[in-house]
């Protein structure tokens, strides 16, 4: 990889990260997960990035290392998967049972 992973500059894979902040977006969106909350559970987990930034990535605005962006979608899930699941519909053999 050129250069240093520095905050700020693109990797080669620049549509790969615009994409990949675009989908965490709209994860958060339909979760109800607040930036604020996310960045919490980011440095909670290691993430070594200020919330400032992380919010100006999740916008779109900022370029961030991939491990880092990594680093935000564990965190993204980790929140996402403390919700309880959706409720189902139910097939006519599980109210019979």
């Amino acid at each position: 990889m050129t250069g240093d992973g520095d905050r700020g500059m693109p990797d080669p894979g620049s549509g790969l990260e615009q994409e990949q902040s675009r989908l965490l977006r709209k994860a958060l969106h339909h979760a109800g997960i607040r930036h604020g909350d996310l960045w919490l559970r980011y440095f909670s987990i290691g993430g070594t990035v200020g919330e400032y930034e992380v919010d100006a990535y999740i916008q779109s605005l900022m370029s961030l290392p991939p491990d880092q962006r990594d680093l935000i979608a564990h965190a993204a899930n980790e929140l996402i998967d403390e919700f309880p699941p959706l409720p189902r519909a139910p097939y006519l053999e599980d109210l019979i049972q």
